[in-house]
């Protein structure tokens, strides 16, 4: 489908951020010629001078956010054109200018003796900036000179290369080919394959992952040496700043203790006789004799997925999230009548869906709907992430409206188990609750499992190349098929194809990412059972959550929403609903 196909109804509203491709080029220019902080350049040393800095930073800031919106969502309406292309690389440059212009002032303020920076934690006219400052005092032994902070700034550009390249292959150059489906030749797309290998028919699923992934064969040393340039990238900061390792730098910029990481992996390594008991459920009931990694995909109850067309899903999730009450229902409702969202799946369009939330304007969700039960749950998800965006927004100072990534998949993640848990309650059709449990344990294998064999290969990849070993094709490969075998156990056939999964994730270009997924659903499991539990009290907690933006560290955040995740337990309640789920799937099978 092209895009000229599309109703307008189902497109988001781009001129809501600007009315036209002028407009947008006139405030490019006037921002562009506005790019003068060198005037501050060594003045940071009184509250007066401080002040004036970081209001102009943010005034600054706030234009160039929405100058960088616009493009981004006018390049993901269709990566091959140019124009937009060209609109989001100039944005990129500015940026690096930016940056570049204004690394003097963490030198500079972290010049100051710690005494001065805490007295200005006590002064009424920072309250804003309080938390900014308490994490640069922490930051002061990994920052380094003026000049060399330039410098790392001015890199900024150029090491975004590997990320550019994976998604310029991944998004328009990758070679996929065409099969017959449903008695039409069409041409592989990533949401087709999602498609196919979802479903019932086992020839079409080994056929679609074989050439599927043959694509990614062919281009494989090509791939490599992409992520193993991110990789480098992460090593060269890591190194510059005087970190011990990368996974250390990604938890210190987040403030998050490495107990949370640690947690994690530890209790999900415990639980992966659970992962493998499920796959032999799984396996029996498909009646295989040998099952492969194309097998794990589709529903193991049949004709009882949620086929249902755009608005009728979106009625559903309205239902399953009414206990966050009316003002929640309310600003769903808005999102969805007033061009937040990009529905459709058209030629050339960005694969797979996200939210995206500036400071000053709306919050916006790309799309390429399906009538499956992912997509339905996709709804659900992205709006979650929207109305964080909204309430930390409305409620918080710019300096403090953007939370971090640790946090940001939980309120998408609240959204599908609360959906879950109202389909799951309201059913009385066998099939269809053996179904929705289903759909469940593979919300937990695909979001808690398979996430934390992700940030394994990540940590692994990074710890191999930090030791002074190339990454290459073949160990990258042979990694990943390694973890694998341990997520998944014996029951799964671990083939070629599968050992080279790792190339064709895009959030491995976002180093020390996928694992936010993992915590996300258990810190989700956690405050979704407490609304249901405790009702509008919990509510109320929730939304000083969702309203917290980055006033504190995102660890804290959770805790006054009910997850606690420095404590094994809150990992462990995760756990323990994927083995409910699995035991009352078995009771019905």
């Amino acid at each position: 489908m092209e895009r000229k196909d599309v109703q307008a109804q189902y497109k988001w509203r781009t001129g809501d951020v600007f009315e036209s491709d002028q407009k947008w080029e006139e405030a490019f220019s006037a921002l562009e010629k506005s790019l003068d902080f060198a005037k501050y350049r060594g003045t940071l040393n009184t509250a007066e001078n401080i002040l004036a800095y970081f209001k102009a930073e943010e005034e600054f800031t706030v234009k160039f956010l929405q100058i960088y919106l616009y493009a981004f969502l006018k390049h993901d309406e269709d990566v091959r054109e140019t124009k937009y292309v060209s609109y989001l690389g100039k944005v990129m440059s500015l940026n690096t200018r930016l940056a570049a212009e204004t690394s003097f002032s963490t030198p500079e303020l972290t010049a100051l003796d710690d005494g001065v920076l805490k007295g200005f934690l006590k002064d009424e006219r920072f309250k804003d900036y309080d938390y900014m400052l308490s994490r640069l005092i922490a930051r002061k032994k990994y920052v380094l000179s003026e000049n060399e902070e330039r410098i790392l700034a001015l890199t900024g550009e150029a090491m975004e290369v590997p990320h550019d390249v994976f998604e310029m292959l991944d998004n328009a150059e990758l070679d996929l080919p065409t099969m017959e489906f449903e008695g039409k030749e069409v041409k592989l797309s990533h949401g087709m394959y999602s498609v196919i290998v979802d479903g019932k028919d086992r020839a079409k699923r080994k056929e679609v992952y074989e050439k599927y992934y043959s694509a990614y064969h062919k281009i494989l040393g090509t791939l490599a040496a992409t992520y193993a340039g991110n990789v480098k990238t992460d090593i060269f900061y890591k190194e510059a700043r005087g970190f011990g390792s990368c996974i250390q730098r990604a938890l210190f910029e987040e403030d998050v203790e490495r107990s949370v990481y640690d947690n994690l992996v530890s209790c999900v390594n415990k639980g992966t006789p659970l992962m493998h008991r499920y796959m032999e459920v799984r396996k029996k009931l498909m009646g295989l004799d040998e099952m492969y990694m194309y097998d794990v995909y589709p529903s193991l109850v049949e004709d009882a997925e949620l086929k249902l067309p755009y608005e009728e899903a979106w009625e559903l999730v309205l239902k399953g999230l009414s206990p966050l009450g009316e003002e929640y229902l309310s600003l769903l409702k808005q999102g969805r009548d007033e061009g937040w969202i990009d529905v459709c799946e058209t030629e050339g369009k960005k694969s797979g869906a996200y939210s995206i939330g500036m400071y000053g304007t709306h919050p916006y969700v790309l799309l390429n709907y399906q009538p499956t039960t992912h997509d339905v749950f996709t709804i659900a998800h992205e709006m979650g992430h929207s109305l964080h965006s909204y309430y930390s927004n409305k409620n918080q100072p710019f300096v403090k409206s953007d939370y971090t990534i640790f946090v940001a998949e939980v309120a998408s993640t609240v959204n599908e188990v609360l959906l879950l848990k109202y389909l799951l309650k309201t059913t009385e059709d066998r099939k269809l609750k053996k179904y929705l449990l289903n759909y469940f344990m593979d919300m937990v294998r695909t979001t808690l499992f398979r996430q934390t064999q992700f940030a394994e290969f990540e940590e692994k990849a990074h710890e191999m190349a930090e030791s002074g070993e190339p990454l290459n094709k073949d160990n990258l490969s042979e990694l990943y098929l390694s973890l694998n075998k341990k997520y998944y156990g014996d029951a799964v056939i671990h083939d070629k194809n599968i050992a080279i999964e790792w190339a064709r994730i895009p959030h491995f270009y976002r180093s020390f990412y996928v694992y936010k997924y993992a915590t996300g659903i258990t810190a989700a499991i956690c405050i979704a059972n407490k609304i249901l539990k405790e009702g509008e009290s919990a509510v109320k907690e929730y939304k000083k959550f969702l309203s917290g933006g980055c006033s504190t560290d995102p660890v804290s955040l959770l805790k006054i929403a009910g997850a606690d995740l420095t404590k094994e337990e809150s990992f462990a309640s995760a756990m323990d609903e994927f083995r409910d789920a699995l035991e009352q799937f078995e009771k019905l099978s």
